[in-house]
């Protein structure tokens, strides 16, 4: 774990959440555990994923002490129950959380094997009404193919999620995006490196890629205080 990274990702949070903005955070455990090189090798693909779920509660109490050392109130929740070391996932309880203006990190993914980070997200934006999905990846945006084997590709400035799972892009996963349409949940991809770039989501400039069904200019501002 890149504790500098930890402190960066919690800098950012902790800005838009002194704007007056609820924030809700699902984590991945990626940078600990990749079970799908184990898998692989012949792990038990249930195992390999409940691995996974752990090593996202890691980087979720990683990320509630760097922003709680920065004067933001948070609570991490996961979906397997450890009572000792963090609250379970209740939903009104992560909205009444919301509400007093805590930071709420969703960890252990939705509690079940088979199912991506990407679709944890869908679930709980869905479950808590949010507003949008920022989906902060390591690049500004979403290509038509990838930018570091392609130089000659192009990013997308905005797409509907149809056009998205006809082209096949690598967004989120089929499950995640469809749960997002069904319930007309825009998503943006944009590039966690640059700092400062999730306060300049939030408050509506044109960065990344735009998702949705409709286009980025008639969506209503995500900044709600």
């Amino acid at each position: 774990m890149d504790v500098e990274t930890t402190q960066t990702m919690a800098k950012q949070i902790a800005e838009v959440a002194r704007d007056g903005v609820s924030v809700a955070v699902v984590v991945g455990g990626g940078n600990i555990w990749r079970g799908k090189l184990h898998e692989e090798h012949g792990m038990d693909r249930a195992t390999a994923d409940y691995m996974g779920m752990l090593a996202t509660v890691i980087n979720a109490l990683a990320l509630q002490d760097s922003l709680e050392n920065m004067g933001v109130p948070s609570r991490v929740q996961t979906a397997i129950a450890m009572h000792q070391i963090a609250e379970p996932y209740i939903r009104r309880r992560a909205i009444r959380h919301l509400e007093k203006g805590r930071v709420v990190i969703f960890a252990a993914g939705t509690g079940n094997p088979y199912f991506t980070t990407d679709t944890t997200a869908a679930l709980r934006a869905v479950e808590v009404d949010a507003q949008a999905i920022l989906k902060a990846t390591k690049v500004d945006g979403i290509y038509s193919a990838d930018p570091l084997k392609e130089p000659a590709a192009t990013r997308f400035e905005e797409l509907n999620y149809l056009e998205v799972l006809q082209r096949g892009l690598e967004v989120m996963d089929n499950t995640a995006l469809t749960l997002c349409m069904d319930n007309n949940l825009p998503i943006i991809v944009f590039d966690m490196a640059v700092l400062g770039n999730i306060r300049r989501v939030v408050w509506g400039e044109p960065i990344g890629t735009f998702v949705g069904k409709s286009t980025r200019e008639n969506q209503p501002e995500l900044l709600k205080t």
